[in-house]
């Protein structure tokens, strides 16, 4: 456990060198200049390759921090790495000392080593510039500065912490000549550069001019798998798995082994069938689109050496955690966004970098492939000289979203350095907000100061001023900000809002949600779907999701126009109008006007109408029912995020004071969707919650009954039957999801939605038996309904047993004629509800209400 207070650095240096001994580790040449460095306090860059142990200098600098009495912060560009690495700490360090921050989610956020991402740091330097309080400052890659719309986060640091030590860590970071020079400006210590090109396990680099399928085939039967295929869509990705599903790389007993390994993940989804297939061939798949708990899996068989090939996108250029041997491009060509070109040197060293894995192999291979339509015509060259036919017909390479290459430009990205890194600073009113509320300086001067120090060139830097100008101008005008008439303090304005610790632009839209809501009615028919809307309107667009809504409203809107006999044109330009949908806009856009005119810092296009998990709710769409109805089969990932967003803004946004019987019936319908779906996110949230709560018990548990509380609360917390409202909601929406599912006829899902085949009267429940059921109901009554009505929570009945271990939960059927006299009755077993974190439900009847 890591003892905080002070020691010398000889002590703390044999104390690391210990730990690295203990692990059976030994460290590298950069290592061991990197941390010494560290430990004399200077700033340090260390641009080493892929592999070769940045992160066992980033713990060093952590340790050497702590042991000081000193904080340090880590950083890094996304979330899931920052958890990870979160973690990671946890492991090394104990849980009491390290914390963690995202925007998501935010644990023992005083704690000695912090984990948190690019804009986390970037706030909290704008806030309190020199007095951030982190000693040593650790930016894991670096290489983000460049990045077009996150760059300005990864500079704010590097301009306002004065006081601290930076260690900038990257496999590409090319010259780092400035960085070095602006950074003894700034903190007034060396800096020193630990640069080697060196890799613990050297790569070989390949020209392949033969079919994918066969390059692939000989790197297998030559013992350099596994290989991650690299493609830039996630179509393409999966298309190739599916393609490679004709060879067979496995043995029987690998597939054996294999099925043995993910027999305890359960592949509901509609994608989660074809992955389970590709998986028993020795075939994975990783993307950015995957459910978590697949792309868990896929990392997890890799890591075991499972997995023959992983078919893939460069998102393994982000430190993603798949072990490999092989690195095989199947472009170097890539659209950015705006264009296609040729892949930047960064990129390319990025993802070439994981091949070859430490402590397994000796060598790496990285293998680019030639352009299919050369390789085509090589094929076409050879069979024309072997047959002496003269008459060739060449192909032609695609017309879009390709840039040619060859060989030459292969070895060009070999040798090239990576491009020098761009400055990409940008003033904001959310950057010139938090400068301006320092209250230990004059805000005005330090805004003036972070744009003088900025890494921009003069004519930017101009801009920037201008810029600035104009925003304060704005915010004097509206009485956000007020010169102080007091001379009590050195900052000379007054903010007249209220910004806290971690503010950004989420805050400020949530701020909107919060403002909207007091001006609706509680008791409108459609506040629950109203306040979903907002809710949803305040995220970021799944654009995939809101194209494939796109698409369906078209395909209906243009059967419609050619049945009115309208021409081709015309019906063209009417389909060119056509939006995805947005319930509520007139009321979503003036609210958001009238308060965008209070709080200028937030943007016009930072209001995104929408509506997933409201049709979704409205329609008693399960999340494969939504995976089918817009084809959303590779996909699956980015919806279960933006459900997850939704369920989080409504469960911890939303004031409790706005939520309605019906709104919480939404939040509910969210909970059991999303845990039925993939509840590895939810647990995860509700994991560093409950750690974040046990963190704050052991600080209060200073005697055996404050402990004995703790632990009740805690156990409380684990028990889903102690709150009977919430736990009622969550059955209920268990039994709608299985409704919903007899609606649709799929007999399959709706058995999915029970927890045992076989009634307490002895019935074996089967997609036969309960079509049969079902069908009765029809026969006499016609179909049931599952409108609003429908779902209200007075058509359920509960009854309790005297021992209180088991709920009979009966679900009135309302029908069109209104004779409801049919029910569908359930037994709720408490004991394993608990056990299982989950409503556990056994059909027990379903007929007349009086049989």
């Amino acid at each position: 456990m890591l003892r905080l207070g002070s020691a010398s650095s000889d002590a703390i240096l044999e104390a690391f060198l210990e730990h690295v001994t203990e692990s059976g580790l030994s460290l590298y040449p950069a290592q061991e200049t990197a941390i010494l460095e560290v430990l004399e306090r200077k700033n340090v860059i260390l641009n080493t390759p892929t592999g070769s142990g940045k992160s066992l200098v980033a713990a060093a600098t952590h340790f050497f921090s702590a042991a000081q009495g000193r904080r340090s912060v880590y950083t890094c560009p996304i979330k899931a790495l920052v958890n990870e690495k979160f973690l990671a700490l946890c492991r090394d360090f104990g849980p009491q000392n390290v914390g963690m921050a995202t925007g998501d989610a935010t644990v023992n956020r005083d704690a000695p080593i912090l984990c948190c991402t690019a804009e986390i740091l970037a706030n909290l330097a704008l806030r309190h510039g020199v007095r951030t309080g982190f000693s040593e400052v650790i930016m894991d890659e670096f290489h983000y500065y460049s990045d077009r719309d996150r760059g300005s986060a990864w500079q704010i640091p590097l301009l306002t912490m004065a006081n601290a030590r930076f260690l900038l860590m990257s496999a590409t970071l090319g010259d780092t000549d400035f960085f070095a020079r602006d950074l003894e400006r700034l903190t007034g210590a060396q800096t020193a550069v630990v640069k080697s090109a060196t890799r613990p396990v050297p790569l070989t680099f390949d020209y392949s001019e033969v079919p994918l399928n066969e390059a692939v085939e000989q790197m297998v039967q030559s013992g350099k798998a596994p290989v991650y295929i690299v493609h830039f869509s996630q179509n393409e990705a999966v298309q190739s798995a599916q393609d490679f599903m004709s060879l067979n790389f496995c043995s029987r007993e690998e597939k054996q082994a294999i099925a043995a390994a993910m027999s305890g993940t359960r592949f509901t989804t509609p994608f989660g069938k074809d992955l389970q297939k590709y998986l028993r061939h020795g075939v994975g798949v990783h993307h950015a689109g995957l459910l978590p708990k697949y792309r868990i899996l896929v990392e997890q068989l890799a890591q075991k050496g499972m997995l023959k090939i992983i078919c893939g996108t460069d998102t393994l250029g982000v430190g993603v955690n798949v072990p490999i041997r092989t690195v095989l491009f199947t472009k170097l060509c890539k659209f950015d966004g705006q264009k296609t070109g040729i892949l930047n040197v960064r990129d390319f060293h990025q993802v070439a970098g994981r091949a070859g894995r430490r402590g397994f192999d000796s060598e790496g291979w990285v293998v680019a492939q030639a352009p299919e339509h050369i390789i085509e015509n090589k094929r076409l060259a050879e069979k024309a000289e072997r047959t002496g036919k003269k008459n060739l017909v060449k192909r032609k390479p695609p017309e879009q979203n390709y840039v040619g290459w060859d060989d030459k430009t292969y070895a060009r990205l070999q040798s090239a350095s990576p491009e020098p890194l761009v400055s990409r600073f940008q003033v904001s009113h959310g950057m010139l907000l938090n400068v301006l509320s320092r209250e230990e300086e004059d805000g005005c001067r330090a805004m003036q100061q972070l744009i003088r120090d900025s890494h921009e060139t003069p004519k930017a830097k101009a801009a920037h001023r201008a810029r600035a100008w104009q925003l304060f101008r704005a915010l004097l005008d509206r009485k956000i900000i007020e010169w102080r008439t007091d001379s009590g303090s050195a900052n000379k304005l007054r903010l007249n809002v209220e910004l806290q610790e971690d503010f950004s632009l989420n805050h400020a839209l949530g701020l909107y949600l919060l403002d909207t809501v007091k001006l609706m009615d509680p008791a409108a028919a459609d506040y629950a779907l109203v306040v979903v809307t907002l809710a949803e309107s305040i995220l970021e667009d799944p654009d995939i999701i809101l194209r494939r809504q796109l698409d369906k409203l078209k395909t209906q809107r243009l059967a419609e126009l050619k049945e009115q006999g309208m021409e081709y044109e015309e019906r063209m330009a009417e389909l060119e109008k056509m939006e995805h949908p947005k319930p509520n806009r007139d009321f979503i856009y003036s609210t958001f006007n009238d308060f965008v005119a209070n709080h200028p810092w937030v943007g016009q296009e930072n209001i995104r109408p929408k509506t997933v998990a409201r049709e979704m709710y409205e329609n008693v769409r399960s999340f494969n029912d939504y995976v089918k109805d817009y084809e959303l089969n590779r996909s699956e990932g980015v919806l279960l995020r933006h459900l997850s967003s939704v369920h989080k803004v409504l469960a911890h946004t939303l004031p409790e004071e706005a939520k309605t019987e019906a709104v919480r019936d939404i939040e509910a319908f969210l909970d059991t969707m999303l845990r039925q779906a993939d509840s590895s996110l939810l647990d995860e949230w509700e994991r560093l919650q409950d750690l974040d709560g046990s963190n704050a018990a052991r600080r209060l548990a200073e005697t055996e009954a404050a402990a004995a509380a703790a632990a009740e609360r805690a156990r409380k917390a684990q028990d889903i039957t102690s709150n009977e409202a919430e736990f009622l909601r969550r059955i209920r929406q268990t039994v709608f999801g299985l409704l919903g599912a007899v609606v649709a006829q799929d007999w399959e899902s709706a058995l999915g939605w029970l927890d045992s085949d076989e009634s307490a009267t002895g019935v074996q429940w089967s997609e036969r038996t309960l079509k049969e059921i079902f069908e009765k109901h029809s026969a006499e009554r016609g179909r049931f309904m599952l409108d609003p009505e429908a779902r209200n929570s007075r058509h359920t009945y509960v009854v309790k047993d005297d021992s209180g271990s088991t709920w009979k939960v009966e679900q009135m059927l309302l029908d069109p004629e209104g004779a409801n006299d049919w029910a569908v009755t359930f037994l709720v077993d408490l004991r394993r509800s608990r056990e299982a974190r989950k409503p556990f439900l056994t059909l027990d009847k379903v007929g007349p209400i009086a049989s």
